[in-house]
């Protein structure tokens, strides 16, 4: 897995060629999902994604799912060739980066404000960093309610971070059918109407999952009182490039790459395909 290691300063730095990197964990999610721990000293905000690529295998966009210092970590599905070969990946073993890219979640905007996260299956991924971060800055916020759906029990992600959240969030953790202690039965949509967003001097609303999940989602939140423009959503694309050159994630005339994949639903609810 080693592979040609490629070494560049940051001057002469070109942000399309990959750098070798080392996997410092692994950690079976699911089945099908994993998490790998990455060492790198990028400067990477709660939202981003990177290329990974594996040479004669090929490339993936991912999620960060974890900002630390030192690394990084991504949690992926295993549905194709490149993350297939990544689920084969070791500890020790050396994968390649590009990025980060993208813009990332308004962070400064949330802080003093109230905040709703409302996640779906591999969606919680990409909202898990932020999570850790509020875990973390407890004070930064008056109040955190998290609401993570998930198919069923076999599919929960990030046992041991839900748990830890129970601890300082508000949460509510559903499955679609399955009556497991410690879940609600029911898809995300149905527990929305347990946030009271009047009570709110001032909020956001993050939304992450798939585009049905996410459109569905927001309606329920403005029928309950929500602003449009109080609340992001993230997109999850085919983002070959990531540079904005190939065209593959775009939605009209926006670049999912380049202006995402994080949007303000104001603007994302002309974008959801």
């Amino acid at each position: 897995m080693n592979g040609l290691l490629v070494h560049e300063t940051r001057a002469n730095h070109n942000e399309m060629i990959p750098t070798a990197h080392e996997v410092l964990g692994v950690v079976r999610e699911t089945e099908t999902e994993f998490t790998l721990r990455v060492k790198t000293d990028a400067e990477v905000h709660h939202g981003q994604f990177f290329q990974i690529s594996l040479p004669k295998v090929g490339e993936v966009p991912i999620s960060v799912s974890a900002i630390e210092d030192g690394f990084v970590e991504f949690t992926i599905r295993s549905v194709g060739k490149v993350t297939g070969e990544l689920l084969r990946i070791r500890k020790g073993d050396r994968l390649f980066l590009r990025g980060p890219y993208g813009n990332s979640f308004p962070i400064h905007q949330f802080r003093g404000k109230d905040l709703v996260i409302i996640a779906g299956g591999t969606g919680v991924s990409p909202v898990r960093s932020t999570l850790r971060y509020f875990y973390q800055h407890r004070g930064e916020v008056p109040s955190l309610h998290f609401i993570a759906g998930f198919k069923d029990d076999n599919s929960v992600l990030f046992r041991e971070d839900l748990e830890l959240f129970r601890q300082r969030f508000d949460t509510i953790y559903s499955l679609d059918h399955d009556k497991v202690p410690g879940f609600e039965v029911g898809f995300v949509t149905e527990h929305v109407k347990q946030i009271t967003f009047t009570d709110f001097s001032d909020y956001n609303v993050v939304i992450v999952g798939p585009p049905v999940m996410m459109h569905y989602v927001a309606l329920e939140c403005l029928k309950e009182g929500a602003s449009e423009d109080k609340m992001w959503v993230s997109f999850e694309r085919k983002m070959s490039c990531a540079i904005g050159k190939c065209g593959h994630c775009k939605i009209d005339e926006t670049y999912v790459c380049l202006d995402g994949p994080v949007f303000n639903y104001s603007v994302a609810k002309s974008l959801l395909d």
